[in-house]
């Protein structure tokens, strides 16, 4: 049987508490530090929390210490180390092959890591680590070759916001900002707006977000994954809000429950619980620049959000007319229903994203500030529904544990044992009533309401009931006793969750080849690590981005191809090379069409 996770993103340890209870096998969160997102810290005591409630369930919790790493960083980073299993998480999520000799825990390979070949997943994986999470831009067949030529477990993004550039080797950050994006501190220039110049200085676009991608949304692909040997679908999501969480993780572990569903032999979730009631998802109504599925297929597409790199949200129509003190819309379906508090959003005449907020809607007429460059007939978009943002926390899901219960009436003793679906057991002895149950039927539909009802903290619901004997009358109070009892038993038991694969160090796997200084690897335990293996050492204050003329980014996006002029497109510029133009910065584009790839310097 093979084990299928959902593993969700937290920025606090409430939103990881969120996205357990709405159906995550797995949560990764970061530390005070070193984690590739710096407005995402969190002290070791929340994590700590977060590991306490996910552990109920057999969730496990990741940390993330997957910045690069300096000398001087290494005792902090061992300290943190030592807290973060002290507080019970489960694994680490590393970039620096550094910490692969700091911990004892499982180690996953960040997708900073940049693994995108079965030459370098099998270097990673001989370096100790027990998962590789691998780059966003690779299709089904690349998966599959990678997933084939390891042992190690197969993690891949399924949603959210993709980088452009392949994971880990963008140096325009800091290159831009003096902002590492390998340090946790990317500026996010892809978001930018650029012109696109040619080599005699003719703008050929102007003032677009040409550098970013859509969100990622492979909702409708995670069995072709499965198939393909991934065993870990991440979502993105790290500097998100709860309602994000909460409503990306239900969508996706309602699809992961229909897929097992589909194939009940061949794979169960890594996790126990069910999530039952809540709120009926929708990922239009949640944070999006437009979807894409990027390489998946192996085929390019439009993957670019340039017209709106910021959300834009679902689209609900038209602006039919202005008004006085605000507008009247001309909805695109009749299913659009707009409320007091929606967030608007469209294109304005420059090319930018303008939003605003819906003050007061009847029908479809809006009260608003107008913002500069609303007109008639622009498209308009809802980023923010106020209607589901309500439901979401209005309507919060339940997360329960199955257990089948055994009542046995033995020589005036009763007893009733639950197991858990996680293996835990419990048994409550205690002597039983003298009268008997003058309706048995009836004293039966009252033991199973009684012990099924829902009390406290405790998330138990009966899945079944074996009855031996014949029932006493049992009052409510009586069976409430027990079942509180009951409870807390197993509650008191530690739930062994499905066990994480554990890497083991292989010095035999060559190095590949392209295994150089560009690797991220900044400190003298890494670059001792790999020149111990063969690859070239590194000097530890040498900075890739401070560099010009060296490539910053590297990206199978290209700007040429989602434009139109691409050469097999028949359409080449004569002009090149083309350029990026942001104010005073220039930055030159090179188009590798042997292997169909654009490198930003």
């Amino acid at each position: 049987m093979k084990t299928l996770e959902l593993l969700a993103p937290a920025r606090t340890a409430d939103i990881g508490i969120a996205a357990v209870d709405c159906g995550a096998d797995a949560v990764y969160i970061a530390g005070p530090s070193f984690g590739a997102r710096q407005a995402a810290g969190n002290s070791v005591e929340e994590i700590g929390r977060l590991c306490t409630h996910a552990h109920r369930f057999g969730v496990r919790v990741f940390a993330t210490v997957n910045t690069i790493l300096y000398e001087e960083d290494l005792p902090a980073v061992e300290e943190l180390v030592r807290q973060l299993e002290e507080a019970g998480v489960d694994a680490l999520i590393v970039q620096d092959p550094a910490v692969t000799r700091m911990s004892t825990l499982p180690l996953h390979a960040s997708t900073q890591c940049a693994i995108r070949t079965p030459e370098k997943a099998c270097f990673l994986e001989s370096l100790g680590y027990g998962r590789l999470v691998l780059e966003r831009q690779l299709s089904l067949n690349q998966i599959k070759a990678i997933a084939t030529s390891v042992e190690a477990e197969i993690e891949c993004f399924v949603h959210g916001a993709l980088c452009v550039c392949y994971s880990g080797r963008c140096y325009l950050s800091e290159y831009l900002t003096g902002r590492s994006a390998n340090r946790g501190a990317c500026a996010q220039p892809c978001r930018s707006l650029y012109d696109l110049e040619d080599a005699s200085g003719k703008v050929l676009v102007k003032n677009k977000a040409l550098l970013s991608l859509r969100d990622f949304n492979l909702m409708t692909r995670l069995e072709e994954l499965a198939d393909a040997g991934v065993t870990s679908f991440k979502i993105e999501g790290r500097l998100k809000g709860e309602s994000y969480v909460r409503n990306v993780v239900k969508a996706y572990s309602e699809a992961l429950d229909a897929l097992i569903g589909r194939y009940p032999d061949r794979y169960c979730r890594a996790s126990f619980g069910r999530v039952t009631g809540g709120f009926t998802p929708s990922l239009d109504k949640t944070f999006n620049r437009g979807y894409t599925q990027l390489f998946l297929d192996g085929t390019r597409g439009l993957w670019s959000s340039m017209e709106a790199p910021k959300s834009m949200g679902e689209y609900i129509g038209t602006v039919a007319r202005l008004t006085p003190d605000g507008l009247v819309l001309n909805p695109a379906s009749e299913e659009v229903v707009l409320a007091n508090g929606d967030g608007l959003a469209f294109v304005a005449p420059d090319g930018s994203v303008a939003g605003f907020r819906a003050d007061v809607c009847t029908g479809n007429a809006v009260r608003c500030k107008q913002p500069e460059g609303l007109r008639e007939g622009v498209r308009l978009y809802r980023n923010i529904s106020a209607a589901f943002e309500k439901e979401l926390e209005r309507n919060k899901p339940r997360r329960e544990l199955s257990v089948q219960l055994i009542v046995e009436m033995n020589e005036g003793q009763l007893s009733v044992t639950a197991v858990c679906e996680d293996g835990r057991k419990a048994v409550e002895k205690v002597p039983a009533p003298e009268e008997p149950a003058r309706d048995p039927l009836r004293m039966l539909d009252t033991l199973s309401a009684q012990l099924n009802k829902r009390s406290g903290h405790y998330s138990f619901f009966v899945k079944s009931l074996a009855l031996y004997g014949d029932l006493p009358f049992m009052g409510a109070a009586f069976l409430n006793a027990i079942r509180r009892t009951l409870a807390e038993k197993l509650d008191a038991q530690p739930v062994v969750a499905r066990p994480l694969r554990r890497g083991s160090v292989n010095p035999t796997v060559p190095v590949p080849e392209q295994l150089t200084y560009k690797a991220n690897v900044a400190n003298s335990v890494s670059a001792r690590i790999y020149t111990e293996r063969g690859a070239h050492r590194i000097d530890p204050a040498y900075e890739l981005s401070h560099c010009r003329g060296v490539e910053l980014m590297r990206s199978k996006y290209c700007i040429r191809h989602e434009l139109g002029l691409c050469p097999r497109q028949g359409k080449a510029i004569k002009a090149e090379p083309l350029f990026l133009r942001n104010g005073k910065e220039r930055l030159c584009l090179h188009f590798d069409c042997a292997v169909c790839e654009m490198t930003v310097s």
